[in-house]
């Protein structure tokens, strides 16, 4: 934060404004995940990140990694209901070699080119639960998400476009 006077509409720009409260939000949700609520956090973070990613992505890729954050104070054994898979082939998706700041928007393209009822299978060198809540954000009851593979070095997430 700048410092603790407040500022006046007139005298702030919308773009810090917005990093501004995006910042304060992260710290919100870093003490919600701290005090025992790591899954309220990151779907609430995910919803942040969904606001974001497009007109703020420096802000939004600070908000993913807080989501990689919580997602690693959330008890292991936590599953997500999940939508069976609705197709027999899929792409992969192997982003381990992309760098980090690329792979969400390299898996956003790739959802978006899906026609409804097909997948694709993300590969990836971690549990891309934060990706699970960012989905859950901007594509509620359209996607499918389920685990193939999960650890410790390749997880694997079956990921589909519901109509």
């Amino acid at each position: 934060m700048r410092n603790a006077t407040p500022n006046t509409p007139s005298s702030v720009p919308d773009a810090a404004l917005a990093d501004e409260l995006a910042a304060l939000l992260a710290a919100a949700l870093r003490a919600l995940g701290d005090a025992g609520q790591p899954e309220a956090a990151n779907r609430l973070a995910g919803r942040t990140y969904a606001a974001l990613r497009r007109t703020r992505p420096a802000a939004a890729q600070r908000i993913n990694g807080l989501m990689h954050r919580l997602a690693r104070q959330q008890d292991a054994t936590t599953t997500t209901d999940q939508e069976d898979s609705m197709a027999t082939e899929h792409l992969d998706l192997d982003v381990r070699s992309e760098p980090p700041a690329r792979r969400h928007a390299l898996i956003f393209e790739t959802y978006e080119g899906l026609q409804p009822g097909e997948a694709f299978v993300l590969v990836n060198d971690h549990d891309p639960k934060p990706l699970y809540y960012q989905f859950e954000a901007e594509q509620p009851g359209r996607f499918s998400w389920d685990y193939l593979e999960q650890g410790p070095e390749v997880w694997r997430v079956c990921i589909g476009r519901s109509g």
